[in-house]
């Protein structure tokens, strides 16, 4: 039965800073630091909080991989998406810095989009690279400087793009511009399209869900997912060679649409091409654990695993994905793949923004253990540079490490977690409490309601985590309090 965990216990030795360990010689002449942990972060594309068996054991989809870094790490069962959607996840994971700050209020970019990163806004993988070799391989979406070769929408792909990862901190990248559904359909290598020679790609339907526009001729749809873990796992082969230690950011393609899993795990479970995408996303994170495992870096590497939302499967009665696969929905018997949690990708409500997050790092976090601090993908930059005593930058405002939560600490000293819906609609979450400052759920779930539009509602999650209490008459003041602290926070950004 799906359940939130409680915290484990925690040794004691996971307190030590890795970083920060001198280990001397046998003849104890000199002191040498130790090298920091290489770290690998993988983050699905839409894959719900009940989509891993390890956090949901109703689940009938094997995911041996995923519930592997559960028992060999920690599960973070309150971690939280910046954003019920994609780009704006994506640019509060790189940066720190929540994405409503920026000009991007509501929804996501296209392929095509102007970039949204500044260049010199510090991300994650500049702060790291002086000390690590980095890289990117997979799902952008953050927009790319793609050069007009004539007017309108029309672009020159044998030039390399003007902005992307190379120029925000990424020694290699090997990326596609936005969500597999998006053209173009292009695969470029450190800022260069590998093959400009295109052709049409028509529209389809859900479950095979694409956009028509552009499509390298060397870009197959079915095989998106294996060629880039094929990158994934080279870059993590060559790296451990090297006198550096690796970051490797490995944003994957699914289970977002197009559901199109590779046949060889076509009827793996009866639960439709969704079920059989989810066991080849976990496929995918056991073959970045073995190369792992292979390079003997697996003791002082740390794994991050994540989504960038909840899942856009609904839950509903009637037919489902299991009688005909174009029908976007489970019945309830079938598979919740955001567990019990209310709404779905896009709303204000847990099932949009409350992820997975398993972390195993064997040098330091105790396998099997849980933690229910509230944290937020935000957060991982902070994270990253208190792991390599760097300082933080000015601009990651919203970024707290929760290193000492890896290490065994029972508290996380941050402030409320703002969550975002793709409408727009803000949520902050302090302690056991959540306000939404809106009437609705800000996304796709009826009634979608409007932004600071009352009543507003009020929750216990601790108590009540399917969000089916408002509290709001009960204890108003919490809400006006609530209210005023997110206010404060989002400032004149909202």
């Amino acid at each position: 039965m799906f359940s939130l965990r409680k915290p484990g216990r925690r040794p004691l030795w996971g307190t030590f800073l890795l970083t920060s360990i001198l280990s001397l010689t046998i003849f104890g002449a000199v002191a040498v630091a130790a090298q920091p942990p290489n770290i690998v972060l993988i983050l699905a594309d839409d894959m719900g909080y009940g989509d891993i068996q390890a956090l949901n054991s109703a689940s009938t989809i094997p995911t041996p991989h995923l519930n592997s870094l559960a028992r060999d790490g920690m599960s973070l069962v309150d971690a939280h998406s910046p954003s019920a959607v994609c780009t704006p996840t994506r640019y509060a994971l790189l940066t720190g810095r929540y994405c409503w700050r920026t000009s991007l209020k509501r929804g996501v970019l296209n392929g095509y989009s102007k970039p949204l990163i500044d260049k010199g806004r510090p991300t994650f993988a500049s702060v790291l690279s002086d000390k690590y070799m980095t890289g990117i391989v997979g799902k952008w979406h953050l927009g790319l400087g793609f050069v007009d070769s004539s007017e309108g929408e029309s672009f020159d792909y044998r030039q390399p793009v003007t902005h992307g990862p190379n120029d925000l901190g990424f020694h290699y990248s090997y990326i596609i511009p936005a969500s597999l559904d998006f053209p173009p359909y292009v695969y470029l290598e450190n800022g260069k399209v590998t093959d400009a020679d295109t052709i049409t790609q028509p529209a389809q339907k859900f479950p095979p869900f694409l956009r028509k526009g552009p499509r390298s001729k060397e870009l197959d749809m079915e095989g998106c997912l294996d060629h880039l873990t094929d990158r994934a796992v080279e870059f993590i082969n060559e790296q451990a060679k090297g006198e550096k230690p690796f970051l490797l950011y490995f944003p994957l393609t699914a289970p977002h649409k197009p559901v199109l899993p590779a046949t060889r795990f076509r009827g793996q479970t009866d639960l439709g091409p969704y079920g059989d995408f989810i066991v080849q996303v976990d496929d995918t994170v056991g073959r970045v654990l073995k190369a792992i495992e292979s390079a003997d870096v697996r003791e002082n590497t740390i794994v991050i695993y994540s989504s960038d939302n909840g899942s856009f499967m609904y839950r509903r009665d009637g037919n489902d994905h299991v009688d005909d696969a174009t029908i976007q929905a489970y019945r309830p018997e079938h598979h919740q793949a955001n567990g019990i949690l209310r709404g779905t990708k896009a709303d204000i409500w847990e099932a949009g923004h409350r992820v997975p997050c398993l972390v195993r790092w064997p040098a330091a976090v105790q396998a099997g253990s849980t933690c229910s601090a509230t944290i937020c993908l935000v957060d991982m930059l902070a994270t990253m540079a208190e792991l390599n005593e760097i300082d933080k930058p000015e601009s990651a405002q919203d970024s707290f490490s929760v290193l000492p939560l890896l290490k065994g600490a029972n508290t996380h000293d941050r402030p409320p977690v703002i969550n975002h819906s793709a409408a727009g609609m803000f949520a902050i979450r302090d302690g056991k409490w959540k306000l939404v400052l809106g009437n609705g759920s800000g996304g796709r779930e009826k009634p979608s309601g409007k932004r600071f539009s009352r009543p507003y509602q009020l929750f216990d999650l601790e108590n009540d985590p399917t969000e089916s209490q408002d509290l709001i008459s009960k204890h108003p003041e919490i809400a006006e309090k609530m209210e005023q602290a997110c206010l404060q926070i989002i400032g004149p950004d909202r």
